[in-house]
């Protein structure tokens, strides 16, 4: 090989033992002991990221997505290398995915770089799965094209259709207001995830596919076909043999992931009424290339593009439905105005021209016209105030509208184990008018950031009719969650924010159309609490990836990224 070629195939990176010729020498010994043929080790080289684990539900048919893929890159003479990496899933990972959200990018990013390979697919599905593997890829700088597992079908219970995990949490609700006996939510649970895949409604899941498929990082249709259906493998065949062809033309994210096609993502976010979670998890995968998120401007799009997606939590439909409208392209299609349509993407071509050549409308009603939106406004709303100085986010259009201006008096909980010993208490003094607080739930505070935002009602509250009540943590919260719920409040408690300063008795006054949330008390009382205020404390924090975790993370308006893991900023901004 010429010296000023750049080494590719196995060529590449290579262990030194002092003799590049005996380190090449002994990679292809040991990996003919795979089977591999002289002629197989000339071709481009393809690593898929293997995220199957019998943790983790929403990859059960990884094992039949990596057989297609592999098909494809061998289909357009290159070689496909699959590789493990870890997979986490929400139900199974405690204290939460979120915690280990990182170091599955790091993972992916070092495996990345440490293997042979000229370009990479990304298998992603359970949520946190999807940014983990965008911020590996986006950090190692190989070409690389992401593949979602998909999401689930529907199932039915008594003639209802159902869908997680929207209908898991409505459903929970009624069986603690008890109109639903054990027998009968058993029965239900039974039937809410009846296929693999992903969940079925606009979760952190389903965003996550439409803001890549926007972001350019996906071949086009590929974010709502579901896990089960053939379409999927065909899918998942293109995007091998496209992957070959990437490592050809030498198309690495940075290419791609550019400040307007993460605009691009945001606007998609908006107009899908999607998941809370796409907003910290996009702004850490555009962190990983310098990129700041302009909450400001973000809110300022709010007012411009309203949700048009009438998938639950927001609407009534479900991704099958989204799959069978058209998929991305007529959410693509009706925004299209206020996307940045000269963005490249993972095929070559623009998103102007991905759009171009989509198959036209045929009068379906998942997708609306922006002259009949499910809410006039985009999902996400961000506050700021002086409960919030860094900034908080509440779904405004799957909260009950009332709540959206309101003053309480706030009840509060220290922390997630005091919300679980005092929630369903009879004696608590609490009422519907009143403002459930949660402390000490943030990146820090958990730690991990769990999906706690989403704190039930109280259950005499429950029982006694009422569906929805202001609540405010430093958490987040399940995209298939909704409610009048204030997430993410910046600084958290654990690093001394004004939440954690929050007592008993306090006034909030949140205002969404002024963008305000304010704790109604005096500075002079909040230093006298600071001076007694203390640091949370958690087991094991001394040691191993706690302590790197707890040292590194940043706040939830930067992603709670790690720091050592976020370039210098480049100065540009999205949106």
């Amino acid at each position: 090989m010429s010296k000023n070629k750049k080494p590719t195939g196995m060529e590449q990176g290579l262990v030194n033992y002092g003799d590049a010729g005996f380190s090449l020498f002994l990679r292809k010994a040991f990996i003919k002991a795979m089977g591999y043929s002289d002629d197989a080790l000339s071709k481009p080289i393809v690593g898929i990221v293997n995220t199957y684990s019998g943790y983790n539900a929403c990859h059960r048919t990884v094992p039949d997505l990596v057989d297609a893929i592999r098909r494809g890159v061998m289909m357009a003479g290159g070689i496909a290398v699959d590789f493990p990496v870890v997979s986490i899933h929400e139900s199974f990972s405690a204290p939460t995915s979120m915690f280990l959200r990182n170091l599955m990018a790091i993972d992916t990013e070092e495996l990345i770089r440490a293997q042979p390979m000229d370009s990479v697919v990304l298998i992603g599905g359970c949520d946190k799965t999807v940014p983990a593997l965008l911020m590996g890829a986006a950090s190692a700088g190989r070409p690389a094209i992401l593949e979602v597992t998909g999401p689930m079908m529907t199932g039915f219970f008594k003639g209802e259709r159902l869908g997680a995990c929207t209908d898991c949490r409505r459903m929970w609700g009624m069986h603690r207001a008890g109109e639903l006996d054990a027998e009968e939510i058993a029965a239900a649970g039974d039937k809410l995830m009846p296929t693999a895949g992903t969940c079925m409604v606009m979760g952190t899941a389903s965003t996550m596919a439409l803001m890549s498929e926007a972001l350019g990082m996906m071949l086009p249709g590929g974010a709502a076909i579901p896990a089960v259906h053939a379409d999927r493998l065909r899918h998942a065949e293109a995007t091998g043999a496209r992957a070959v062809e990437m490592a050809k033309e030498g198309l690495t994210p940075d290419k791609i992931m550019t400040k307007d096609a993460f605009a691009n993502a945001f606007k998609m976010l908006l107009a899908t009424g999607g998941s809370t979670n796409g907003l910290v998890h996009m702004t850490a995968v555009a962190g990983r290339l310098g990129i700041e998120v302009d909450l400001a401007a973000l809110d300022a799009l709010s007012d411009e593009i309203p949700v048009l997606v009438d998938l639950k939590p927001s609407g009534q439909h479900y991704m099958e439905d989204l799959n069978n409208a058209g998929g991305a392209a007529p959410i693509l299609r009706e925004i299209k105005e206020n996307l940045a349509l000269d963005c490249l993407t993972v095929t070559g071509r623009t998103l102007g021209e991905e759009i171009d050549l989509a198959p036209p409308d045929w009068g379906q009603e998942v997708v609306r016209p922006r002259s009949n939106p499910i809410y006039p406004k985009g999902g996400i709303a961000v506050l700021k105030g002086s409960l919030a100085p860094n900034g908080a986010i509440i779904k405004q259009s799957a909260a009950a509208q009332h709540l959206l201006k309101h003053e309480g008096r706030a009840v509060v909980f220290e922390d997630l184990e005091d919300l679980a010993n005092r929630l369903d208490d009879p004696a608590l003094d609490v009422s519907a008018d009143d403002v459930l607080v949660l402390k000490n739930a943030g990146p820090k505070g958990a730690p991990g950031m769990p999906e706690s935002g989403y704190i039930p009602i109280p259950k005499k509250l429950a029982q006694a009719g009422v569906k929805d009540m202001l609540r405010i943590s430093d958490a987040r919260m399940s995209g298939t969650a909704f409610g009048a719920i204030v997430l993410h409040v910046s600084p958290e408690a654990a690093e001394c924010g004004p939440l954690g300063l929050v007592k008993t008795g306090d006034r909030i006054l949140l205002d969404v159309e002024a963008r305000r949330l304010d704790l109604l008390v005096e500075d002079t009382e909040l230093d006298k609490r600071r001076q007694s205020w203390k640091p949370v404390q958690h087991k094991g924090q001394d040691r191993g990836y706690l302590k790197l975790y707890l040292n590194e993370v940043t706040q939830a308006e930067e992603g709670t990224d790690f720091r050592f893991l976020m370039p210098p900023k480049s100065g540009e901004k999205t949106p």
